[in-house]
This record gives C-alpha cells, structure tokens and sequence, in this order.
C-alpha cells in the first residue's frame, strides 16, 4: 500500500484496511452525528503506530482489540493510534473509534467536498478525499474494503447507502442496515438522506432503485424510462454488470454535476427535465460502475481510466440508441480539443488538474483512437477482458495497455504514448467511415470538478 502522489497528506501506507463497520446515529435538524467505526485490517510493514484520516470530527474514545496499553491523539486531519508495542507486518488489528461532531465539508483544491446538508436532507460526495467528513478512513483509492454501515435518522428520512439490508422502525426514528461486499475504496461510499419516495424497476437481472422527491415523479419517471436498455447496450459491450443493484438518487436540490458511488448515482433536480436533455449524463454515472467502481484506480493519475472511459460510453449509447455514432462523437471532440490550450498529460494530469474536462473528453479520443487502430472486435473483446480481470480491483495505465497488446497482438506503446504522455494533439488514425462531425453540444471545461 502507498499514499497517493496527488493526495500525499491522504492514508496510511503502512496498512491495508479489509473492512468498516459504522454505527452512526444523525438528528437532520441540528445536524448532529455521532458514530462508532470499527476498522480492521492489516499491518504491511512493522510500525508502533497507524493513522486514520478525519475532519471535522472529534474521537472521545479509542480502543484496540488486544492492546489495553493503546493511545491515540488527534490533529485536524489525523487520528493516530499508537499500539502498546510494535506490530509486525503481516499482524492484524481492529480498532474501535467513537467519535461525533455536525459534520461539514472540508475545503480542498477542488473545491468543498464531503458530507453537505441540503435544503432538507444530505448529500455525500467524497471524491477524492470527502470521506474523512464522515467517518474515519485510510483514505487512498487503492485500499478498497467491505462496509457494514448502521444509520439511524429521523423516521421521515429515507436513507440510501447501496447494498440496503433491512430498514427497522425505533421510537420515532428508523435504523437503516447496509451492506457493501465488493470491494469499496473509500471515496465512494455515499449516505444519502432526504424525503424520498422509492420505485423498484428491474434491469434486465439486475435490481433498480429509484429515490426521488414526490413532486419530480413524473420528469425522473420519463428521463429513466431508457435505463433498462442503457444497461443492456453496456453489458453487450462491456460485460457483466458487476454488482447486484443500481440505486439512483434525485435530490430536490440543484446539483453542480451528478456523482457516482459505489452501485449507485445522484442527480439533482437540475438533471431531470423530463425529455432527456441530459441523457448523456445518465449514461456516463451508468458507466462508471464498470469504470471507476468495480475496476478502480489504483492511483489519481490514471483518473482518465474512470472519466475516460464513461465518458466513451456516452457514445456508445448514443450510436446504439439512434444518436450520433461514436466516430462521429470523436471527430466533434477532437476538433473541439486541437481549439484549446496542449498544456496537460492525459495520463499524468498533476492534482490541479485531474479534473479538467479535458482529460475527460481527450481520454475518450484516446480509446477511439485505439478502436480505430485494433478494429471492433479486439477493442470491445479488451473492454470485456478488462472489467473481468480486474473486477473487484484496482489497475494502473500500464495494465491497460500491457491488456490491449495482449488482446490485440499488436504494439501499442507509439499510440498511447503520443496520446497519454504527449502534450500536443495527435490525429485519429485513418478511418474508412464517413460520418460527420457531431455538433458538441455540452461546454467543455478547462477544470471542471467531478
């Protein structure tokens, strides 16, 4: 394990955390959350001491399971737990914290981010380091683990988490029960609280959820009226949805922009007007469930495997549903890039800007590029084979590409190289299609947060 470059004040490198079980208690009209996490997981190289990301909030009492003689002392970003003797790599360990606090989002280079009150209710939106807001974590994208998560609220609240187990009534409140078996990096693990009504759609076998606001019914009803043959469509052309459900969330405030967690999206009510103006948007939270959720980054560099990616699968859906073809969607793209500043590495953006629309935009130029150059049936074949090798895992640049050589039998290092490492804008292979330009309707931003 290691601390991410771009995020260097972020986890612990000297542990692996296997699992979170949160008990959490939060009264919505005051703001006021109190938890306990117990956190366990592994030693990978012998310490006295470990460290836990928090923010905002205050530990009252920590305990290790084993280790009366265990300390622990907190600074505005860290709680550090000192063991009573040094632990070898390879040893175990399970820490219990309570701690509370109204917790708030924390400022950061991208803007505030983390757990933020709404007109009524929460949003959660920790990427990349919002989760300390909300409990203590070993917050790096490459330490995924399990969660069992107890949220008790008031009982006009519903709750979404993903991976619901049960929703119990408790003297004029409710206990909610989640649970996240695959594996979870800390940045997507969401609590969403408001007063939401919920809908069941099926997915083809895969479980939808629907929470929204009561007076949105109709607007989320038609603009999700695609979502069973989207999933179908990425299936066919990215395998197997990876996870047992998909929740989406509609909060009845304006959002920025939507966000994805782990099996699940939020939208605002900014997103849903009801004809499908922003159906791309749908496509692209859909998407990251395959990129960015169940194959993770192991490190914020490769963000463009995430953003990337969903966002060629904008064009996938709109050349399978009647829309502009993918070339098409690429030439309009490329165009609108080679108009812009060459000043960013796609696959080394640097943290001010990994999340420039850029890389979002220029990564899905990229896997055209590569489409272009291997043809349909190896490119759509390396999509398939990467969501199954690396499902449940994190992967680097390097594995993709060390994948596409593999499945393609070609070499690729000239391509990605002038597409990832390069600065200047290379032009897309030759291709014998004829399509047009799409019009690129959507503003591309020089730093646009995610």
């Amino acid at each position: 394990m290691t601390v991410d470059a771009y995020t260097p004040q972020s986890g612990d490198a000297r542990i692996h955390v296997a699992h979170y079980d949160l008990t959490l208690e939060y009264k919505v009209t005051t703001n006021r959350l109190t938890g306990t996490a117990v956190i366990s997981g592994v030693v990978v190289e012998e310490t006295r001491s470990i460290s836990f990301d928090l923010v905002g909030l205050r530990a009252t009492r920590v305990k290790v399971d084993g280790d009366p003689r265990a300390t622990f002392k907190q600074s505005d970003r860290k709680l550090k737990v000192t063991f009573g003797a040094p632990r070898p790599a390879g040893q175990v360990f399970a820490v219990s914290i309570a701690y509370a606090g109204a917790p708030r989002p924390r400022r950061t280079r991208w803007g505030t981010i983390g757990w933020e009150e709404l007109e009524d209710g929460v949003l959660v939106a920790s990427q990349p380091t919002g989760a300390p807001t909300w409990f203590p974590c070993n917050d790096v994208p490459a330490d995924k683990a399990t969660y069992r998560i107890e949220i008790t609220t008031d009982a006009a609240y519903t709750v979404v988490a993903g991976g619901l187990v049960s929703c119990v009534p408790a003297g004029g409140r409710r206990v909610w029960l989640f649970e996240l078996d695959a594996p979870t990096p800390t940045y997507l693990v969401t609590a969403q609280i408001g007063r939401y009504t919920h809908e069941t759609r099926a997915l083809g076998s895969v479980r939808g959820e629907l929470y929204y606001p009561k007076p949105l019914a109709a607007r989320v009803r038609a603009d999700f009226a695609p979502l069973d043959r989207m999933m179908a469509v990425f299936e066919t052309s990215f395998g197997p949805y990876p996870f047992a459900d998909y929740a989406i969330v509609v909060t009845a405030d304006d959002l920025e922009i939507p966000l994805e967690a782990q099996a699940m999206a939020i939208f605002g009510a900014n997103h849903i007007d009801g004809v499908g103006g922003l159906e791309r948007l749908i496509a692209h939270e859909l998407a990251h469930q395959w990129f960015g959720n169940s194959v993770g980054v192991a490190q914020w560099r490769d963000i463009w495997l995430n953003e990337g990616f969903a966002c060629y699968a904008e064009w996938v859906w709109s050349e399978s549903s009647g829309g502009p073809s993918a070339h098409a969607k690429a030439l309009g793209h490329h165009a609108q890039l080679a108009a812009l500043p060459h000043d960013l590495v796609t696959g080394d953006p640097g943290p001010d800007l990994m999340f420039d629309d850029r890389v979002y935009k220029r990564g899905a130029v990229t896997l055209h590029a590569l489409r272009l150059t291997i043809g349909d049936d190896s490119f759509f074949g390396l999509l398939h084979a990467w969501t199954a090798r690396y499902r449940g895992s994190t992967a680097t640049t390097a594995d993709f590409v060390a994948l596409a050589e593999e499945i393609s039998g070609a070499s690729l290092g000239t391509l990605f190289h002038a597409w990832l490492v390069g600065t200047a804008l290379p032009p897309l292979p030759p291709s014998t299609r004829t399509d047009a330009p799409a019009p690129v309707t959507e503003a591309l931003a020089l730093r646009q947060r995610h």
